[in-house]
C-alpha cells in the first residue's frame, strides 16, 4: 500500500468517517490483495478503500444498506469475473466473522466490481 493510501485510511478514521475496525479490517484486506501481487495505491485503490470503509461502518453502525435498481446490471458486469466475485464474497464473509457484518449483495457486486479493476490495473499473477 503506498503512503497516499495510508493516508485516506489514516484521514477517515481520524475524522470520525470510518470506525476504526473497519479501517483495520479494510487496511488488512489492502495488505492480503498487495501480498498477492495486486498493486495496491491510492490511484488503483482509493475508491474500493472508500466504499468498503464506508459499508463496514454503516452495517457495524447498525445502518441499513439498500438494495440498488442496477444489481442486475452490475452482475451482468462480473460475469467475466468470476475471481473478483469470488474474492468479493471472501471478503464479505470475513466481515461477518470478524466485525459481525456481512455485506448484502449489492455490496458483495460492487466490490467485485473494485476488485475486477484492481487486478486489470495490476500485473498478471501466475499461479503457483
Amino acid at each position: 500500500m503506498d503512503d497516499q493510501l495510508a493516508l485516506r485510511i489514516q484521514l477517515f478514521r481520524e475524522g470520525g468517517q470510518v470506525r476504526p475496525e473497519a479501517a483495520a479490517f479494510v487496511t488488512a484486506e489492502l495488505d492480503a490483495l498487495a501480498a498477492e501481487g495486486r498493486t495496491v495505491t491510492e490511484e488503483t485503490a482509493g475508491t474500493l478503500t472508500s466504499h468498503l470503509m464506508m459499508a463496514l461502518t454503516r452495517l457495524l453502525n447498525g445502518e441499513s444498506i439498500a438494495e440498488f435498481p442496477t444489481d442486475s446490471e452490475v452482475a451482468a458486469e462480473l460475469a467475466g469475473h468470476p475471481d473478483a466475485v469470488a474474492r468479493a464474497r471472501a471478503v464479505s464473509a470475513r466481515a461477518a466473522s470478524e466485525l459481525g457484518a456481512p455485506l448484502p449483495d449489492s455490496e458483495i457486486n460492487f466490490l467485485g466490481l473494485h476488485l475486477a479493476l484492481l487486478d486489470q490495473n495490476s500485473p498478471p499473477r501466475h499461479e503457483t
